[in-house]
Formats: C-alpha cells, sequence, structure tokens
C-alpha cells in the first residue's frame, strides 16, 4: 500500500509540475529614467509619460470574473538607486476616503489603498510589500509562505522608502521610491515577479493585476505577474545600515517594596548585505521596551497560549526560522530566546540578551539558507545560567512553488560557565528537522510532512514529532486534513509545544453558494473536527464543530456554530483558571465530560466610522455551564486615530464544591496620529483572571525614516471585586525614554 501511495505521489507531481511549467505570466517592460523623480504626489515629471501604462486591473471582491469598476493606472521606472511607482486612482462615487490613522502599517479590509508587491527570486515563495493610502500613510511588510493566509504578511518590518499622495477632485495619485538597498535581489536578474492592487472602499472593490481568485489572498504570489528590466538592475556596491540606540528607565517593584531601580543603556543593530541577496544582521545589547505590550486574552484552555513575535531583530526572513512544524508543535520559536522561568513563583521574566547575529536570505533562486547565535545573561537570583542558542536552516526550491527544507536548533549553558545547574533536566537540548512543503496546481492543492527529533544528554523515549497535511481549495469548496503525533519526550527548549505525547488528527471543510444578489457575496455550510489519543489513557479529546457562515456585499459577515466536545482530564484542573489565593476546588484527574455550546459571531462593515465585532457563546461547559460575549467596538476619528474596547465576559458556573466566576477582561485603547510622524496610543486591560489593570502608554516621534525618539509607559494596579480594599494598590511601575536612529552607509 505505501508502495501504491508513493507512485501515485509520483504521478501527481508530475502532471501537476508540467502543467505548472506550462503557464505563462502577464509582463510588462520597465524602462530606466535619467529625469529626477520629485515625490510630492504630481506626475508631472516627463518618466511617468514614457513608462509603460498598467491599468487592466480585475476585480478579486466582490467578485473575480470582470475588469474592474473603477480606472487605476500604474506605471513603473527606475534609476540607479530606486524603483519608482506611480498611480492615479480615479474615483465613480463622491464622498470622503476611509482613512483609519495617520499611523505607518495601516491594515483592514475596508480601507482605501493601493499596493506593489515584488518577488525578486521569482520563488512563488518570499515578497515585499509596500502601501499608501490617499493621506500618504506607509505600509511596508514582508510575504512568506506565498501568502496563502492573511497571517503570512508581516506588517511588523520596518524599512527605509518613500512615498508621498495627494487627493484631487474625483481621483487621488500616489507617487513611491522604493531603494534598491531596501531590497534583497540578484544582481543582474532580468525579471521579477510583481502585483499591483488597489482597495477601493467607495466602490467596495478590491482590483488587482494580474487577476486572483477570491478564494486566495489578495497578494497571494502564485498569482503574479512577471517585471521585465530593459537594463538588469545592478546592487547597490555598499548597503550597509546601522541602528544604534540610547535607553534609560525607572521601574518601581511595589509588591518586593524594592528601591526604585534606574538604568541606563547603549546599544544596537546592524544591516549588512553580505550579497545583493544574503543579509547578515547583527545586534549588540538589544533593548525592547518600545514594542507594544501583548494584547491579553481569556485563557479557558489547559494550555498555554500562542503569542506572535514582535521584535524587529526577529522579524526579516522570519519564515526561515520560525515555520517549521505545525501552529501546535514548532521546534523555534523566538519568543523564548530573552525569556527565563522562575521556578519559584512559576512566572516568565526577561533575561538579557548580550549579543546576537543572523546570517539569511537567498543564495540564488532555488535555495535559501539562514544562520542564527545569540546569548543571554545568567540570571542569579533565580539560578538561570548564561545560555546560547544557535539555529541553521536551509530551504531548497522544488518545482514552481514546492520546497524541502531542514533545521537545526540548540539550546545550550554557555561552556565556560562552571555552574552545575542542569536547565530543565539537560546540558543541552537540540532539534532537527526536515519539512516538506508542497504546493500544485496554482494553490488549489498545498500541504505539509514534517519529522523533527530531539537529542538530550540523557536518553529519553519518543522524543519525536511528525506530522502531515493536505488541502483542497476552490472557489466552491476547501478541505483540509492535518495529522499529527507529538512523542512523550518530545519537549523542544526553543519550540512552542503545548502538550506533548500525544496524536492529533483535524479535518475540516467549507462549502460556498455564490448567490445572484445583491446583498450577499456567499455562503454556505462549514465543519471543523479534532481528535486527540494517546497510548496511556486512548481517547483524551475530540471537538465536532458544524456551522453556517454568510458573506455580505458590504464586508460584513454572520456565523453561528455548534460544537460538541468530549474532554478527558489526565491532571487536575480548575476551568475558571481563579487565581491561586482563591483556593479553587479543581475537577479531579482522571475523569471525562461532554459538553455542547452554541455560538454566534458577528462582523459589521468596517468601512463605517462606527463598527464593531460580537462573539456570544452559550451552553453547557464540563460539569457546568457558560455564558460569554465577546466584543470590539471601533470609532474611527478619521483620519487622526481610533477608540476602540474589547470587552470579554464569561459567566461560568459549575456545582459545589466547584469554583463558579465572573470572568472579565476589559480593554479599552486611544490609538492617535496627529501627523505622519507624531503617535500617541494608550492601552488599557484590566484582567480578572489576574486580578490585574496594566496600562501601557507609547508616543512615538519618528523624525526621520525609521528614527525615532519613544515614551513608553508602564503600569500594573491590583484589583479584584472580591477585595475591594486592596484595589488600585500598585504592583510595578515602569517608564522608558529610548532614541533611534538609522544611518545608511
Amino acid at each position: 500500500m505505501s508502495r501504491f501511495y508513493f507512485l501515485l505521489f509520483l504521478l501527481v507531481y508530475s502532471v501537476v509540475s508540467f502543467a505548472q511549467k506550462t503557464n505563462t505570466r502577464p509582463s510588462f517592460v520597465i524602462y530606466k529614467t535619467s529625469d529626477k523623480i520629485v515625490l510630492d504626489g504630481v506626475l508631472d515629471e516627463g518618466a511617468w509619460g514614457e513608462a509603460e501604462l498598467m491599468d487592466e486591473l480585475m476585480q478579486q471582491f466582490p467578485y473575480d470574473t470582470s475588469a474592474s469598476r473603477v480606472r487605476t493606472e500604474f506605471r513603473l521606472t527606475y534609476d540607479e538607486h530606486f524603483l519608482y511607482v506611480s498611480a492615479v486612482a480615479y474615483d465613480n462615487t463622491p464622498g470622503d476616503y476611509v482613512i483609519s490613522s495617520l499611523r505607518r502599517d495601516f491594515r483592514g479590509p475596508g480601507l482605501d489603498g493601493l499596493a506593489i508587491i515584488v518577488d525578486p527570486f521569482q520563488d512563488v515563495t518570499n515578497g515585499f510589500f509596500f502601501g499608501l493610502s490617499p493621506a500618504g500613510v506607509q505600509r511596508e511588510g514582508l510575504i512568506s509562505n506565498g501568502y496563502m493566509r492573511g497571517d503570512d504578511l508581516d506588517l511588523s518590518w520596518d524599512n527605509k522608502w518613500y512615498g508621498e499622495a495627494k487627493i484631487e477632485d474625483g481621483k487621488w495619485t500616489a507617487e513611491i521610491a522604493i531603494p534598491f538597498k531596501t531590497l534583497r535581489f540578484k544582481s543582474g536578474s532580468k525579471t521579477w515577479n510583481i502585483k499591483l492592487y488597489r482597495q477601493d472602499s467607495k466602490e467596495n472593490e478590491r482590483s488587482v493585476w494580474p487577476w486572483t481568485p477570491r478564494q486566495f489572498e489578495l497578494g497571494n504570489l502564485n498569482y503574479t505577474g512577471e517585471l521585465i528590466w530593459d537594463e538588469p538592475p545592478v546592487t547597490p556596491k555598499t548597503n550597509i545600515s546601522i541602528i544604534p540606540y540610547l535607553a534609560t528607565k525607572g521601574s518601581k517593584d511595589f509588591i518586593n517594596e524594592t528601591p526604585t531601580k534606574s538604568d541606563f543603556q547603549v546599544g544596537g543593530d546592524a544591516k549588512i548585505a553580505v550579497t545583493s541577496s544574503l543579509n547578515l544582521d547583527l545586534t549588540i545589547n538589544p533593548d525592547f521596551s518600545q514594542v507594544e505590550v501583548d494584547q491579553q486574552v481569556t485563557n479557558l484552555d489547559r494550555f498555554e497560549i500562542f503569542f506572535p513575535e514582535r521584535r524587529q531583530f526577529f522579524l526579516e526572513n522570519a519564515d526561515l526560522f520560525s515555520s517549521y512544524g505545525h501552529p501546535y508543535g514548532k521546534p523555534f520559536f523566538t519568543r523564548r530566546i530573552g525569556v527565563a522561568r522562575d521556578e519559584v513563583t512559576g512566572t516568565n521574566v526577561q533575561n538579557r540578551i548580550n549579543f546576537g547575529a543572523r546570517l539569511s536570505g537567498n543564495l540564488n533562486k532555488n535555495y535559501r539558507i539562514g544562520l542564527l547565535h545569540m546569548q543571554t545573561e545568567a540570571i542569579s537570583e533565580i539560578n538561570v545560567p548564561k545560555l546560547d542558542y544557535t539555529v541553521a536552516t536551509a530551504q531548497r526550491r522544488i518545482g514552481s512553488n514546492s520546497n524541502i527544507r531542514a533545521i537545526f536548533v540548540n539550546r545550550q549553558r554557555f561552556s565556560t560557565d562552571s555552574s552545575d545547574f542542569r536547565l530543565e533536566g539537560y546540558d543541552y537540548n537540540r532539534v532537527l528537522g526536515i519539512d516538506y512543503n508542497y504546493s500544485f496546481l496554482n494553490n488549489k492543492i498545498t500541504g505539509t510532512h514534517f519529522y523533527h527529533r530531539q537529542f538530550t544528554p540523557t536518553k529519553i523515549d519518543a522524543p519525536y514529532s511528525y506530522g502531515s497535511s493536505i488541502a483542497y481549495n476552490s472557489k466552491q469548496l476547501r478541505l483540509s486534513w492535518w495529522q499529527q503525533i507529538f512523542g512523550k519526550g518530545y519537549a523542544p527548549a526553543v519550540g512552542y509545544l503545548p502538550r506533548t505525547g500525544y496524536k492529533r488528527v483535524s479535518p475540516s471543510g467549507e462549502l460556498r453558494f455564490f448567490p445572484d444578489s445583491d446583498k450577499i457575496i456567499n455562503h454556505g455550510p462549514t465543519f471543523d473536527m479534532v481528535f486527540i489519543w494517546d497510548d496511556v489513557f486512548g481517547y483524551s479529546d475530540n471537538e465536532q464543530t458544524l456551522g453556517y457562515s454568510v458573506y455580505f456585499q458590504n464586508n460584513a459577515n454572520l456565523s453561528v456554530t455548534g460544537k460538541r466536545t468530549f474532554t478527558y482530564l489526565f491532571e487536575d484542573f480548575d476551568p475558571t483558571r481563579s487565581p491561586e489565593e482563591v483556593m479553587a476546588v479543581p475537577l479531579p484527574d482522571s475523569t471525562d465530560y461532554h459538553y455542547t455550546n452554541l455560538e454566534l459571531s458577528f462582523n459589521s462593515d468596517p468601512r463605517k466610522l462606527f463598527n464593531y465585532e460580537l462573539k456570544m457563546v452559550s451552553g453547557e461547559y464540563f460539569n457546568g455551564t457558560r455564558n460569554g460575549v465577546q466584543a470590539k467596538v471601533n470609532y474611527r476619528i478619521q483620519p487622526y486615530g481610533v477608540l476602540s474596547l474589547d470587552m470579554n465576559y464569561n459567566k461560568i458556573e459549575l456545582p459545589a464544591p466547584y469554583q463558579s466566576a465572573d470572568i472579565y477582561l476589559i480593554s479599552p485603547r486611544v490609538d492617535l496620529t496627529l501627523s505622519r510622524t507624531v503617535f500617541f496610543t494608550t492601552f488599557f486591560q484590566y484582567n480578572s483572571q489576574f486580578s490585574n489593570i496594566n496600562i501601557n502608554s507609547r508616543f512615538q516621534w519618528r523624525f526621520k525614516p525609521v528614527s525615532d525618539l519613544f515614551i513608553v509607559y508602564t503600569d500594573n494596579y491590583f484589583y479584584d471585586f472580591d477585595m475591594p480594599q486592596q484595589n488600585f494598590n500598585p504592583k510595578t511601575r515602569s517608564i522608558v525614554l529610548k532614541l533611534t536612529y538609522w544611518f545608511n552607509m
């Protein structure tokens, strides 16, 4: 049977590869200019009149079968230093544009803007994204995984480029200049892959060149055109960026009643282009105090919650390092670096990163490599030694956009450290893994296979993980199948793995109907199932979810789902996750529960100044009941900012002697953009699970491109409805002043 499947796979792969090779991409020629382009949003330079016109954009939303209803004209040119893009975006409908704020890196389904996506290596996997709003607000990001999913676009990446826009009667115009130093490409390449698109809120339309099916993300790299250079661009001779910083911090720990601490730090990063496509990132004593705090969530699960990486040093080519395995089982997770665990309090604490180096990028069209090494400082108070982290990764492209890749991860005690401390029982923890990711028929069939194995000084049982998947995605039908095995001895120290020692199968699907309607785009049933078991307890978890979803022409959507859950507890568990001081009686281990609930969610039209997201859940929960509501309300003060309020309330009622609870998470937020260079954000979070109020205020002045002054204030207070005498007692407080400057050499 295994031979049959192998032969069948080879046959399908051969047919599909041949079909993809015969695919031709639409193309245009870009001509070099000697004119000076002045970025003012006014297209009065002669170079624009000589550039090839790109105006045959196709609809991608709400339909993908006709030309765009509004006219958009793109033109591209270049000189020795910059790739230039101009656009004229005409209107059919009078009125204001939808501009969420003047903050860089805006994002949302109902906003106005245009973008260019480039894939210089034509690997249909990685690319650069640059966008501009009618107010001239920039956003840039890195694309990975071919932009198969929304989170494959990472807007956390920052780099130098320039753009201006101008609103006129019946249209708006834009000019963009992207330095070749900002891009990674092979010198002398004759062609790049490219995509151009516009988002028009008044017409409620997304249009794109070339055509892209609406079941895929708008920026999907498998649907790109070809940019043909009249003279292939040459890599800049010197491409080095130095980004030093100065930071001073004052902090106070009220719980331990320690004296106020003050700290002054100097450090910085460097970006060195080793080749035109291979970049070396260096960091010394990095400081990430300006990174926005994580948005808290209510955790009613038994396991750890995943929070994404936000630190700039780790972002470029992040997919080379962090996208291995499965979302529930990653061999490498960058947020493990610079974080240690205090075994006495059970909390995570930051430990300083002394230095780091990372080499990453393309060797050519088919090969990518990555090498990372970092060292963290010891924390003697909690017996954490100085640690070394090393990661090596390589990727080989197969066919048009499939690939095979390997990763090696190592964390171990620094060799000169004389301490006898054995971190988590091991002096070192290593993982070696291999992944195969495939994509056939223009992304209609995708999937992965992976095998990872852990190595430690002490022999352990089943130190491995394995997984495979296949997904089919057409306009009417989406089906997927995932299966994983995580051995009981597999626990990567620098990875993300909420639980160990289990097997998991998870099929899911969606059927879409497209009615002839001016109200509804599509609707249809959905299903999602999860089955989990192991060799000790047998079946320990399963979920069966059936639902129905409706997507409206105005970008709103509605879904109703019913979920049937089975849970077997192999450890004591408190479903309310109450604080330790409550002394709640947990549900005992070796007990199992069947429970059913109903969920309703609705997201309103995001183009409106006032918009909201609402989700309600009601039904059984373990041996009791759960009723909850989650809402996010936004009001846009266009274009100067957004006022928002996140609310999450869960009422959990369990029979005595088990703990019942009302769990609140309230997060108001003020995001003001006084100009395109001055930003102010205040984020308030109250989480009853931790009896904590968190306030985080951040002022940012971008006085030059990618050069900033930050002032960050953070406060934590105690608050509990049942202990009013202690409410608003401070826990910790800090204020940070940080200055960064970007030098190009």
